[in-house]
């Protein structure tokens, strides 16, 4: 099993940018598809952006289109999610989470679907 750690989160204000990072130790990274989650107070976790094993597919969730990019490099066991013109209903504590994944083409926006989860980075955006 994969083990994730989120990094680069904090505090930031609104239309600013920040990249949060997902490290992962554990099997090889490239055998998992990667998905981009984030909870704020009082709600439920919700989908953000999932991205294939290899790459070749990402998904976002349509309040984050245009706005996020979801990223990632095998070489370094680490996935990416580079956002932009950050709003106030963005803070959250974001969360990455991995699935063990036979297929290099699929992405997965179902909590349910992944198998390891990382800690949380909080991100908070002041108005």
């Amino acid at each position: 099993q994969v083990q994730l750690v989120e990094s680069g989160g904090g505090l930031v204000q609104a239309g600013a940018s920040l990249r949060v990072s997902c490290s992962a130790s554990g099997r090889a990274f490239t055998y998992y598809s990667v998905g981009w989650f984030r909870q704020s107070p009082g709600k439920e976790r919700e989908f953000v952006a999932s991205i294939s094993r290899i790459g070749v597919s990402k998904r976002y969730a349509d309040s984050v289109k245009g706005r996020f990019s979801i990223s990632r490099d095998n070489a370094k066991n680490t996935a990416y999610l580079q956002m932009i013109s950050l709003k106030p209903e963005d803070t959250a504590v974001y969360y990455c989470a991995a699935k063990e994944d036979p297929y290099y083409r699929n992405t997965y926006d179902s909590a349910s679907a992944y198998d390891s989860w990382g800690p949380g980075t909080q991100v908070t955006v002041s108005s």
